[in-house]
């Protein structure tokens, strides 16, 4: 049975661990609707390209806005022209379904 839902219109629910992580077949389902985005062992994480420093920063502060509003904050990696984003719900030690709500969320932000 496949998870399908609308990611991006979800709310993060409070997690403050005693929750299993969620298993391999259900990561790969929710991954499937989020393009670009990978598992890198416990998180995923995408990076997205800009044209300058300017509109690197202006998505980095749009990120942060964000995910302060969902209460659940990503690992950012910033240069000139990129941002990586990677999430994890260390609460857990693995991936919850909070980590795919805001990287649709993310993505959203995203318009190249």
């Amino acid at each position: 049975m496949a998870i399908v839902c609308d990611l991006g219109n979800q709310q993060c629910k409070p997690c403050e661990g005693g929750v299993p992580p969620l298993a391999p077949h259900e990561i790969n389902e929710l991954l499937t609707q989020l393009p670009g985005w990978q598992q890198e062992g416990a998180c995923i994480s995408k990076t997205y390209p800009f044209k300058n420093y300017y509109q690197t920063i202006a998505f980095v502060n749009a990120v942060a806005w964000m995910t302060h509003r969902e209460d659940h904050h990503p690992d950012l990696a910033v240069s000139y022209n990129s941002c990586r984003v990677a999430y994890s719900t260390h609460a857990i030690g693995g991936l919850s379904e909070n980590d795919f709500i805001c990287a649709a969320k993310v993505d959203a932000l995203f318009k190249p």
